[in-house]
């Protein structure tokens, strides 16, 4: 769309207008509306939008905070068209707990941020790629940045392992020389990339605990990463080494059986992760933590299939198809016809 002589542009965005009461009767509008940045702010054009499952989530309420109506999207990549001049014309991408749910977000052909949450994209990733990483590795980088990262010789665990999220954790725990070891639901491989073997384990006919002990020659896991919340709590807690922490980023029941005794005995330490509470300039400062990895290609941006990207116009079939069972990572292309 036109960027007008004062720094607005006339952007085309994707709206939400009232919460829908299921995902196939989400009907997301696509209006003109002039953006404007201000003092501090940064006009991108878009070139790629990652598409979550949170962005449709909030479409059918099950994001409470939500506001309407919106524009969706948390995660971007683009070019600044206006603002500091150490930033005009450079590719840049980013992601936001805010974004799409209680401000108004990616999924347009422009977007307005806070200049010091966007970061400048690495040469090695195209702008799909770039698009694409937010939420997953902000939200895996987040559990490992308040519970320590990983260091050489650890044993990490990841429960979810072939979940987006689990697979930005064992690439972020591979790159910092932990041993990795994930736990699926059934037998299957490891389903993402990584700079180093990763174990799975299947949870239906393996004892995981037991596993685990025998791979870290009985010591346990310095850190279980659960991506998935109650249904491998106890096995994520029995895992643990002496001392070790476990992250929570999810449940389904609210409600576990907590063991305290096994808990102050083991010197454990619980960390619950909630991305949705961080700030675009919060989510820039985890993106840059990660930025070395991805331009060393220690971390692997995920791949875009081709028929995993969609124009504006297909917007309720792409939030259809991100609360499906489909693995691919999905992604808005705005220039798409």
């Amino acid at each position: 769309m036109a960027q007008s002589e004062s720094g607005a542009a006339r952007a085309r965005v994707l709206r939400l207008v009232q919460k829908s009461a299921g995902i196939e009767a989400v009907a997301p509008a696509l209006e003109t509306r002039m953006l404007t940045p201000r003092e501090g702010e940064v006009l991108i054009e878009i070139g790629a939008a990652g598409i979550n499952p949170s962005d449709a989530k909030a479409a059918i309420g099950m994001m409470p905070h939500a506001v309407w109506p919106r524009t969706p999207g948390r995660d971007y990549c683009g070019v600044v068209r206006v603002g500091p001049a150490h930033l005009l014309g450079k590719e840049v991408f980013g992601s936001s707990g805010k974004l799409g749910i209680t401000i108004d977000g990616t999924h347009g052909s422009h977007l307005v941020v806070e200049a010091s949450a966007v970061v400048e994209k690495p040469s090695n990733l195209s702008s799909e790629e770039a698009a694409a990483i937010g939420v997953p590795f902000v939200t895996a980088a987040e559990g490992f940045r308040r519970s320590g990262f990983p260091k050489a010789g650890e044993t990490v665990l990841i429960m979810g392992i072939n979940g987006k999220v689990g697979q930005a954790a064992a690439q972020i725990a591979a790159w910092k020389g932990a041993r990795v070891l994930g736990v699926a639901r059934r037998a299957e491989p490891f389903a993402g990339t990584a700079c180093a073997p990763v174990d799975v384990i299947d949870s239906s006919s393996i004892d995981v605990p037991a596993r685990v002990r025998e791979l870290s020659d009985g010591k346990g896991a310095d850190i279980v990463y659960n991506s998935v919340g109650d249904p491998y709590y106890e096995q994520g807690t029995k895992s643990l080494a002496i001392g070790g922490r476990q992250i929570f980023i999810s449940a389904i029941n609210k409600i576990v059986q907590f063991d305290i005794f096994a808990f102050y005995r083991g010197r454990h330490t619980y960390v619950g992760v909630d991305s949705l509470a961080l700030t675009s300039t919060d989510t820039g400062n985890v993106l840059r933590e990660l930025l070395p990895g991805f331009a060393s290609g220690h971390l692997k941006p995920f791949p875009i299939a081709p028929h995993a990207i969609y124009p504006l116009e297909r917007a309720r079939e792409a939030y259809i198809a991100v609360l499906s069972s489909a693995r691919d990572r999905l992604v808005f292309k705005p220039g798409m016809s």
